[in-house]
């Protein structure tokens, strides 16, 4: 099912069952967007990711940040990340995001696809570390992009298109029964930063 010009608001549930999924659309105007865009590009501490798959190290070209309240420590693919004191322009947008969804974040993994060639595979966030049937709030900036969720069992999908300056939340059961991804596409060559604020249970 495709949500390309979806008639819904932030209380519409975009999963037909088994978790929780509402997407409130656009939070900032393209000039606040634009700033935050660059702001992110160019202040964050970005790295290539890292992922060990069948005893490699494999470096993405996609590139990955890790922040929060304290050197919270967060596992994935196999490596562990140690979080970095959040900057200005993050505790801004935390706050915003807590203030939309009345949840309360103390992390954030941020994600930077210089083009449309770059993307992620299907996974879902269940690690560990994360609070579990918490929630996750995914801000996106820059290129729009086709997101996609798909059921474990039923293989059912969902996908939209998430908007610059836009916010998604995904709570409840929704790491326990659904897979998401970002498809590469060739539409775009201008990049994307995807903020996920998270909590980290301690």
């Amino acid at each position: 099912m495709d949500l390309f010009n979806p008639e819904t608001d932030e209380t519409t549930n975009l999963l037909p069952k088994d978790g929780t999924v509402n997407y409130y659309g656009k939070l900032f105007s393209r000039e606040k967007a634009n700033h935050y865009l660059d702001v992110l590009l160019n202040t964050i501490e970005w790295k290539n990711d890292e992922a060990i798959i069948f005893g490699k190290l494999i470096l993405t070209k996609r590139k990955v940040a890790w922040y929060g309240d304290s050197g919270f420590e967060y596992t994935y693919s196999n490596t562990t990340k140690k979080a970095l004191p959040w900057t200005k322009e993050l505790l801004e947008l935390k706050a915003i995001i807590e203030h939309e969804t009345g949840e309360t974040f103390n992390s954030c993994l941020l994600n930077l696809y210089h083009s449309g060639d770059e993307g992620m595979a299907w996974h879902s966030d269940a690690e560990k570390d994360l609070k579990k049937n918490g929630a996750i709030g995914s801000v996106s900036f820059g290129a729009e992009r086709k997101f996609a969720f798909k059921h474990k069992e039923t293989k059912e999908t969902v996908s939209l298109i998430l908007e610059h300056g836009s916010l998604l939340v995904m709570k409840g059961t929704t790491q326990t029964h659904w897979l998401h991804r970002l498809p590469p596409t060739k539409t775009t060559q201008k990049p994307r930063v995807n903020l996920t604020f998270r909590t980290i249970m301690e």
